[in-house]
């Protein structure tokens, strides 16, 4: 069926409805679990909206990268990093009162791109090491669940004991401004209920982006490399973008930014698990440069990022941060020269 290209491409605009729908309504339940659990946006928005709205570029890179698509794979994870990246400078777009990394500034959130920064040096050393692996699988694929799972505890430390806080202005974000959902511990159950579902159907239309991006890289000629990189990668972070609009609409700050970096982090996840799926060897040696670039492109754009939540800046032209900008322009100039290049 997928070796229709009308039908590959109706199929994957289907696939981009359904994301944009449950990610919508991901934000919302996210935001009262945070409210009712008192766990934190950040952490929530770290751990349970930031790896459920992973999902679909979970199940796009482990079904390329078990059908012998390691650059499809590793090159979905990666260009679904940048894309979610660039997504905070949209947010930023709508909310109005200050720049959004003034007002969202935190220890968590400095954490966690300290942390997202931290796991993509691991595959790029891998990239460049030479070549082992243990029953196919290349050790830093062990090496990067553990890192993750440690910085997880440590923002998780840092959002019960703060060892400091950013300056406060009256542009500053507190958790305690955000509005009430009137929800009780006792709604906890039904509040998971859709939480699963909501993340099953992106998983779902994870599944058929994979198929697809496969199927128009094969009758489009398109290398793998700029429809993973590119293509499914904006797809499959969709959800990201919805959700993070839909939580600064809100005002829930921490819930956005750590839905984002969250879920970055756990697109570095992904690739660990790609090479579990990846029977032929270790994936990491079998990419080609266009990975190498994304990686160190997305290191450069967590640098501006991490630049911006540390410098502060108020107010930018039109309300909208000079790192903003920046993100935006480093991965436009970025990708199209993947694009003319391939």
């Amino acid at each position: 069926m997928l070796e229709s290209l009308p039908i590959s491409i109706t199929l994957f605009l289907l696939a981009i409805l359904a994301i944009a729908f449950a990610g919508t309504r991901m934000a919302t339940v996210a935001d009262q679990v945070a409210e009712v659990t008192g766990l934190g946006e950040a952490f929530v928005g770290a751990l349970f909206l930031g790896g459920s709205t992973s999902l679909s570029g979970i199940v796009t890179s482990l079904t390329a990268a078990a059908t012998g698509h390691p650059e499809l794979a590793v090159g979905n994870a990666l260009g679904g990093i940048a894309a979610q990246i660039v997504f905070l400078g949209i947010a930023d777009v709508f909310y109005r009162k200050a720049n959004l990394e003034h007002a969202a500034a935190s220890v968590a959130t400095l954490m966690q791109a300290t942390l997202l920064m931290t796991l993509l040096a691991i595959p790029l050393l891998a990239m460049a090491s030479p070549q082992i692996d243990i029953f196919w699988i290349h050790p830093a694929s062990l090496i990067i669940p553990i890192a993750y799972f440690f910085g997880l505890r440590l923002i998780s430390e840092a959002h019960e004991m703060p060892m400091w806080r950013p300056r406060s202005t009256d542009a500053t974000w507190v958790e305690e401004e955000t509005v009430a959902t009137q929800v009780e511990k006792s709604d906890i159950p039904v509040l998971g209920l859709q939480f699963v579902l909501l993340a099953v159907t992106v998983a779902i239309a994870g599944y058929i982006v994979g198929q697809t991006g496969i199927s128009l890289s094969a009758r489009t000629g398109v290398s793998e490399s700029l429809v993973g990189g590119l293509f499914t990668a904006i797809v499959t972070a969709l959800p990201e973008l919805v959700t993070t609009v839909a939580a600064v609409r809100r005002g829930a700050l921490a819930l956005a930014l750590g839905g984002v970096l969250g879920g970055s982090s756990f697109d570095v996840l992904v690739i660990a698990f790609s090479d579990f799926a990846y029977r032929e060897g270790s994936i990491y040696h079998d990419l080609q440069q266009p990975q190498i670039f994304i990686v160190a492109l997305t290191i450069v754009m967590l640098g501006v990022l991490l630049l911006g939540l540390l410098r502060r800046e108020k107010y930018g032209f039109a309300n909208i941060g000079l790192e903003s900008v920046l993100l935006l322009g480093l991965y436009l100039s970025g990708f199209s020269l993947l694009f003319f290049s391939a």
